[in-house]
């Protein structure tokens, strides 16, 4: 889609080795570059008060974690299927484990209304009210939403139905998902 830059320095490099190809390009990349970056510090900024003389946690951190790593996984699910990419087992993965990472101190990184769900019907996680369940499916539930207009933005609205694969019904949709939210 944009050639994965994601950096100013890289931008400028490319624009400018491949000037005789047209120059130019590496304005615009880095406006969206550092528009990007500004997102990113604000956000940091929510997730984690206490880096800033704030309060850990929160309900505005934990939300906005959750809604986060939950953006970023469908996000990226939805750009590998629109993508048809071979790839997709491993960059969901690797978005998932970033996001675990980044985010699993703040929030539990549930990612995930089943998760969420599980995680409260198990009464392992004494800080896990339902009012806070709550909050964490509906930021997640908004999460997907976003990630799904993102990434339908990014390919000219394209999407992709919901639905079971050709030849298959309810019963197979229903162990599958069923077995595979149980791995989760």
């Amino acid at each position: 889609v944009s050639g994965g830059c994601f950096n100013p320095a890289v931008a400028i490099g490319i624009d400018v080795a491949s000037a005789g190809l047209g120059f130019g390009w590496c304005i615009a990349y880095l406006l969206f570059e550092m528009i990007g970056a500004v997102l990113a510090a604000a956000l940091f900024k929510v997730v984690r008060p206490e880096d800033f003389g704030g309060e850990k946690g929160g309900t505005a951190a934990e939300a906005t974690s959750e809604f986060l790593g939950t953006f970023m996984l469908v996000l990226t699910v939805g750009l590998n299927v629109l993508g048809k990419s071979t790839g997709g087992a491993f960059s969901i993965a690797a978005a998932l484990m970033c996001m675990i990472y980044a985010l699993g101190n703040v929030s539990g990184a549930h990612f995930n209304p089943a998760v969420t769900t599980a995680i409260l019907a198990s009464g392992r996680c004494q800080d896990l009210s339902a009012g806070k369940a709550g909050m964490y499916i509906g930021a997640q539930v908004v999460g997907g939403i976003a990630a799904a207009f993102t990434y339908s933005g990014i390919y000219h609205g394209g999407s992709f139905k919901l639905g079971p694969g050709t030849g298959y019904g309810y019963a197979e949709v229903a162990i599958a998902e069923c077995v595979f939210t149980f791995v989760l």
